[in-house]
């Protein structure tokens, strides 16, 4: 045999680092949820009920428009269905109720401004407090935490002071740091700004008596210098590894990183080619790491007279599709009035190929044949997008699990490796 025991001994030793490298550097998706969105609000407008009052406003600015209805004639391909269009009309209804927001972040940073040491330290504490109070009523989003101040020289104190009294104040209140808490570093620049951020999370741990590794963070990219370095290198993708797991996701800052081009304020938007090219660059940086990434937000707010309305919807309903429809799955709202584009764009953009992608991880789970040869890549694939689907409201998870024949479970672990648990195969 030529392909013998010694010959498979060399290639081992010869791939060994290799092997290691995708073991740590590429782990794959770790099936945790992500959420659809995040909504901004400044630390001095936060309390324990933000969520509720952003619904209850978004329903109330659909109705002043004429309706649920009116959003899906906005947001919705004209040659839809109205049936399919008055179906999302009634899951979006029903997602502002129940559950108006995803994923909160309290701003410490642009949204909030420079404020004496002694105001910023109150609103700190009291953000902490009013997160504590929602957890234990149950208004709390499933994702909640802080922005603070990025860690450039003149900030960098007063940033980590805040995030400090932030964790303190929560865990006491808590007794435990909440599994939904989310902390976001601006402006990153360097890989040593990552390194850096990694001591502080690992000391706050320490000295809050942590788990080690626990406290995550994401990082927003707001700067050319981390698409491409001064020599010429995709420092983003540096930041993935640097961040050594304790990176959770990357999220783009669109008008940070187009003023940073030099691009005029009235052409800043998340469709220009330069926004394009630096969110593809973090798409393949953080491929198969599983590191989220999220897209940035459109400043174009759906205010004012019902024409102004109108506008600002269709075009947020238009940004929402593209950025799901180029593989980046989340992205930034900052007023109450974008959640009923954002939620209608998204369940659209799930709902029109979910029976497709139902049927072929059928076939592919019964082992059928079909027009279409899949294979577990692609089968991980429409799992993980059945499971977003599921995870965001845009499909009820009993009837994907009577379809393809996979409990919850049995969808991640698909999801997650390509292959069919044995129990169901």
């Amino acid at each position: 045999m030529i392909l013998n025991d010694d010959v498979f001994h060399q290639l081992n030793q010869t791939l060994a680092a290799t092997d290691a490298l995708l073991a740590s550097a590429y782990p794959g998706d770790d099936g945790r949820r992500q959420a659809v969105h995040t909504a901004y609000v400044p630390a001095d407008q936060f309390s324990f009920d933000t969520a509720q009052h952003w619904g209850q406003e978004a329903l109330n600015t659909v109705r002043q428009q004429g309706g649920m209805s009116q959003i899906a004639e906005l947001a919705v391909d004209s040659t839809a269905d109205p049936e399919y269009r008055d179906q999302l009309a009634t899951l979006v209804e029903r997602k502002l109720t129940n559950e108006p927001v995803e994923d909160l972040r309290i701003d410490f940073e642009d949204g909030y401004g420079r404020r004496n040491d002694a105001e910023e330290d109150q609103h700190a504490t009291a953000a902490a407090q009013q997160v504590a109070k929602a957890l234990q009523e149950g208004t709390a989003p499933p994702f909640i935490g802080i922005r603070f101040k990025c860690l450039e020289a003149d900030l960098r104190v007063r940033g980590l002071r805040t995030l400090e009294r932030y964790l303190a104040t929560l865990t006491e209140l808590t007794g435990e740091l909440p599994p939904s808490t989310m902390l976001t570093l601006p402006k990153v620049t360097t890989v040593d700004q990552v390194k850096a951020m990694n001591d502080v999370t690992a000391a706050l741990e320490s000295g809050l008596g942590l788990a080690e590794g626990v406290l995550r963070y994401e990082v927003q990219v707001e700067t050319p210098q981390l698409i491409i370095s001064a020599d010429g290198r995709s420092t983003v993708a540096d930041v993935v590894h640097a961040g050594q797991g304790r990176i959770s996701s990357l999220h783009y800052g669109t008008y940070d990183y187009s003023a940073s081009l030099g691009i005029a304020a009235a052409y800043q938007s998340m469709e220009h080619p330069a926004a394009d090219f630096a969110k593809n660059v973090v798409l393949t940086a953080v491929a198969e790491t599983g590191v989220h990434f999220s897209d940035g937000s459109t400043n174009i707010l759906p205010v004012g007279d019902p024409e102004q309305v109108r506008d600002a919807w269709q075009l947020h309903a238009r940004l929402v599709g593209r950025h799901l429809r180029r593989g980046i799955y989340q992205g930034w709202d900052m007023h109450p009035a974008q959640l009923p584009t954002r939620f209608m764009a998204t369940f659209d953009f799930f709902n029109r190929s979910l029976t497709s992608a139902v049927d072929r991880l059928e076939r592919y789970v019964r082992t059928e044949h079909s027009g279409i040869m899949d294979e577990p890549a692609t089968a991980k694939a429409l799992a993980r997008y059945i499971l977003r689907s599921i995870a965001c409201g845009a499909a009820d998870p009993t009837q994907m699990q009577h379809r393809i024949g996979l409990d919850r479970l049995a969808l991640q672990h698909l999801a997650s490796t390509g292959l069919v648990p044995e129990s169901a195969s």
